[in-house]
């Protein structure tokens, strides 16, 4: 399962929704099921002075440059 690293970041889950849900109740936008998958990157990070390959979301990429 792709997860981060760093936060623990991983998939959710939630709804698709085709069209606004307004109207009468036999018209009413259907919900679908659908996965957010979080943007995570394979990269190299420092730890103890050591290079190690990690699975980091871009949110963390981010924040680590700018420690």
């Amino acid at each position: 399962m792709a997860q981060c690293e760093m936060c623990g970041k991983s998939k959710m889950f939630g709804h698709y929704i085709r069209h606004p849900h307004s109207g009468a109740w036999a018209r009413r936008a259907p919900r679908k099921n659908r996965v957010f998958k979080p943007n995570i990157q394979k990269t190299k990070i420092p730890v103890n002075g050591v290079m190690r390959s990690a699975q980091l979301c871009t949110r963390c990429m981010r924040t680590l440059q700018k420690v």
